[in-house]
């Protein structure tokens, strides 16, 4: 089966093709030549999610999956959330978003947060949708030199940061790997997540 993934972030390519390696033939936009970019203006990232994947279906007609991920901080109620790639401006800068958290964490006693992925899929016209969660606390300062985003402040149970952790170790336990394998166990076995 043949899957073009609507996106454009590399890194994201990276780890769905670590999950689906084997299993599924999954095309890049740039693999099919299609170099728009995508609507993401939603205030949900189940909204995101569905919106990148609705356009790239309605311009292409053909099976696709796209995904929306955010970082979600309790004592900020809620934020970065949708607004996550570009918390410290549309430059989209990874570092000047992690530094921006941290000082506005500064102070802060509760530090927990999740990361939250929501991936959407349209297999033949219809709408399906797949959540994956991990939770977490906010570090105080950066560390690893893995992983991609707010992996370096993002901090495990066992007190490691998601950038500390191989792809393979992450793909495991991460909010990303999450929701690709509902989406896996899904195409296998045909189970029911549609959005009406």
């Amino acid at each position: 089966m043949e899957l073009i993934f609507a996106t454009g972030n590399q890194n994201k390519v990276k780890e769905f093709q670590q999950e689906l390696a084997g299993k599924y033939d999954v095309k890049t936009l740039a693999e099919i030549g299609f170099t728009d970019e995508l609507p993401e203006d939603q205030d949900t990232i189940e909204g995101n999610s569905l919106q990148k994947t609705q356009t790239l279906y309605n311009l292409i007609k053909k099976d696709c999956f796209g995904e929306d991920t955010g970082l979600e901080v309790a004592a900020l109620d809620g934020e970065p959330g949708v607004y996550s790639a570009r918390y410290a401006g549309d430059q989209k800068d990874s570092e000047a978003n992690m530094d921006l958290l941290l000082k506005n964490l500064n102070g802060k006693k509760d530090r927990s947060a999740q990361f939250k992925t929501v991936i959407t899929l349209i297999l033949s016209d219809k709408v399906y949708q797949f959540e994956g969660i991990l939770k977490g606390t906010i570090g105080h300062c950066k560390k690893g030199s893995g992983g991609f985003g707010y992996d370096p402040v993002f901090v495990l149970e066992d007190g490691r940061t998601l950038a500390e952790l191989t792809l393979e170790e992450k793909s495991t336990v991460s909010h990303r790997g999450k929701a690709v394998r509902k989406l896996i166990q899904f195409l296998q076995n045909d189970y029911i997540y549609k959005v009406e």
